[in-house]
């Protein structure tokens, strides 16, 4: 099969050539942590603010993607990866467009995360959203921790499903000690520099 298959990458045009005509710099802002953390609603702001500053975003919440291109998978270790990997591939295709792409997905272990860096390159920019699982299964906005601490929801991240928090994250936003203004301002600070065109 795959002597079947002509990639046209080195005659289509080039990320530099997007990136000057939407005057911005294309990122994946890989954003991760445990369910109930705020990735979700810390993304839905970020795209927010950086749309009112002109920047063309696109948003892979890990929700919306498993009902469309990943609603065949499940959440076995096998699944969980492809679900990120498919995710990555997305986010490439998406920055060699020139946009500026927010990933909010668990994203549980390093090797996953490292798999999205390695298809990404050097775009890929990792956000910590840290928060203690105690204030994440306080919290609860989706009633899944309930779920899952009945057995009805198995495999579920931080009760019966590891999260390894990230070594080498970019940056790291402690949504357990501060509010979603403060976060938002923290990550738009950090992120504002690398997506505008000088």
């Amino acid at each position: 099969m795959a002597e079947n298959i002509h990639p046209i990458f080195d005659s289509i045009l080039k990320t530099e050539q997007k990136e000057a005509l939407l005057e911005q710099q294309s990122q994946v802002i890989w954003m991760v942590g445990l369910s109930g953390s705020g990735k979700s609603t810390l993304a839905r702001a970020l795209e927010n603010s950086l749309h009112e500053k002109g920047i063309l975003t696109a948003l892979l919440d890990g929700d919306n993607l498993r009902t469309g291109i990943n609603n065949n998978l499940g959440f076995s270790e096998e699944e969980r990866t492809e679900n990120i990997r498919r995710a990555a591939e997305t986010a490439k295709l998406l920055a060699a467009n020139g946009v500026v792409t927010i990933c909010s997905l668990i994203s549980p272990l390093e090797s996953i995360r490292s798999m999205a860096k390695s298809i990404i390159g050097d775009k890929y920019y990792e956000v910590f959203i840290d928060c203690p699982l105690d204030i994440c299964e306080s919290r609860d906005v989706k009633g899944l921790y309930a779920k899952a601490r009945k057995g009805l929801i198995k495999n579920f991240t931080g009760i019966d499903s590891p999260f390894e928090p990230p070594k080498q994250a970019d940056l790291i936003v402690k949504t357990g000690e501060q509010g979603l203004e403060e976060s938002l301002n923290e990550m738009l600070e950090k992120i504002l520099p690398i997506v505008k065109l000088n």
